[in-house]
């Protein structure tokens, strides 16, 4: 299979998975209400997000890198929301 096609691949289910986090952030930041959140799951996927990140960077894989970043500052401003209003 052409390798181009498999990034391409990777790139959309990449910002498939990142954009969903988009409107759960947005509407944390609006409403400032984070009740029904986890703090647990999103404590364990942050530090999921941030392992997958340094596996990118090891196998240098934009996709998965530039996902991670992006998905990691969405998230990571949802758990730091989660901590401070709890």
């Amino acid at each position: 299979m052409n390798p181009v096609f498999i990034e391409i691949i990777g790139a959309v289910a990449a910002l498939c998975t990142t954009l969903c986090w988009l409107p759960q952030t947005i509407r944390v930041i609006r409403l400032r209400d984070t009740s029904s959140l986890s703090l647990a799951t999103f404590s364990i996927f942050v530090i999921g997000i941030v392992l997958w990140l340094a596996y990118g960077i090891m196998i240098v894989s934009w996709p998965l890198i530039l996902a991670n970043v992006f998905t990691l500052a969405l998230n990571g401003t949802i758990l730091a929301l989660k901590l401070r209003y709890g």
